[in-house]
């Protein structure tokens, strides 16, 4: 069996698509031995401008090849990220047009990577396998309507091209993974498509984590840390500063990642005019669970958008590994997900600020092992069975996820 995998990002890329990729292609090519091979086709590093690491152009890992292609530097803005998947397309056509696979594998949040590898099992007749990461055309549609002039004239002519882009795209699949069981009413019209619902998971760095001997609950200054992506997406600046502001020097914001609105955030910092602020630079993944050990509380956000209200963000696996309290400020599916899978969080909804402060100064301050979570969510063990299902999805067999032996619970 020969596979193309298709992801815009992985290893050594620090973000979730290379999180969850590259395990998953690493089990793949356990599962498949000597019976099959696979050909990744991904971008050198270029999630984060201030955090660059190095890989080869072309790499061979046993059954596996790597191909690298290097993209334009981009900001995370969409003007930006346009032209660097313009790069990546083009690229990706050159490395496989001499090539036969059995299955096209595309892996994306952005849609340009499952609408590339639609294109290239269109053109070589070959089975679709999509892993639908969020949903981009409800989320862009939906932040340029907030917007007036040229972002509301953008929207009028993106829409239409978005939508037949998606039916070309998702009415080919033979199957398609949603990491968010909250997508599941946005691809009913796809129904060609057989479905499952691995979503991410718990990575093995972050399974050893454990309390410092210092006791957090005696500490004069308590830490809120956030790590990952700054984007319009998380929408910090909507309320970090403003909480900073209101919860006084009791509390210390830590901050770490990178992203389009990091500006946004910066000058939201210095608008409230609050230094209880602290912005790091992105860190390597052993550096980010130190900061988790030393932390107080984790901190999650996303943007007050009905689109939000789909998506199951990858940072609550991590965060859930811990044994830290959460401060989620998220709405439909992922506050759904947080009441039945994470206790011990301090749930409110997106932009709160006076929710969240109240949570915070009326509970009492405590940790508490999700045991159950971190044996049910391990990375490991929902790659293992995806894998599974990309080689059932190959062989043309019946949905793996309709198997009523499966435990469904990790889907």
């Amino acid at each position: 069996m020969k596979i193309l995998y298709m992801t815009f990002y992985f290893e050594p890329d620090l973000c979730a698509g290379s999180f969850r990729n590259t395990p998953l292609v690493a089990e793949l090519a356990r599962q498949l031995g000597d019976n099959g091979s696979i050909h990744v086709v991904t971008t050198h590093p270029n999630r984060y401008q201030s955090f660059r690491q190095t890989a080869p152009d072309r790499e061979v890992r046993g059954n596996v090849l790597i191909d690298r292609i290097a993209v334009p530097a981009h900001a995370s803005g969409l003007t930006d990220q346009i032209r660097s998947f313009i790069t990546y397309y083009r690229a990706a056509h050159r490395l496989v047009k001499d090539a036969s696979y059995d299955v096209v594998v595309a892996s994306s949040s952005r849609l340009f990577t499952a609408f590339l590898g639609a294109r290239l099992a269109r053109k070589n007749g070959t089975r679709l396998f999509l892993d639908i990461r969020d949903l981009f055309r409800e989320t862009i549609l939906e932040m340029l309507s907030n917007r007036s002039g040229f972002g509301l004239l953008m929207r009028t002519g993106l829409k239409p091209v978005l939508w037949a882009v998606e039916k070309y795209t998702f009415g080919y699949a033979t199957h398609i993974n949603l990491v968010s069981e909250g997508f599941r009413p946005y691809f009913s019209r796809f129904s060609q498509a057989t479905y499952s619902y691995f979503t991410n998971g718990i990575d093995n760095e972050f399974l050893p984590l454990h309390p410092l001997n210092q006791s957090h609950d005696e500490k004069s200054v308590k830490t809120i840390l956030y790590a990952g992506n700054i984007g319009e997406g998380q929408g910090l600046h909507k309320i970090i500063p403003q909480a900073a502001r209101a919860l006084g020097d009791t509390y210390r914001f830590v901050v770490i990642g990178d992203g389009g609105a990091r500006q946004k955030l910066d000058a939201a910092i210095r608008e409230e005019g609050v230094t209880t602020v602290e912005l790091r630079p992105p860190v390597s993944r052993s550096a980010l669970v130190d900061a988790y050990e030393q932390a107080d509380y984790l901190f999650v956000h996303l943007n007050d958008l009905d689109a939000f209200k789909r998506v199951l963000p990858s940072k609550l696996f991590e965060y859930g590994a811990t044994d830290k309290p959460i401060m989620a400020g998220v709405a439909g599916y992922a506050a759904q997900f947080v009441r039945e899978h994470l206790p011990n969080t301090l749930l409110f909804a997106p932009g709160d600020v006076s929710a969240l402060v109240e949570q915070l100064r009326t509970t009492p301050y405590r940790t508490l092992a999700r045991t159950q979570f971190r044996a049910q969510f391990q990375r490991q063990t929902i790659m293992e069975a995806m894998a599974r299902q990309i080689c059932h999805s190959a062989l043309g067999s019946a949905a793996f996820v309709d198997r009523p032996e499966l435990d469904r619970t990790i889907l």
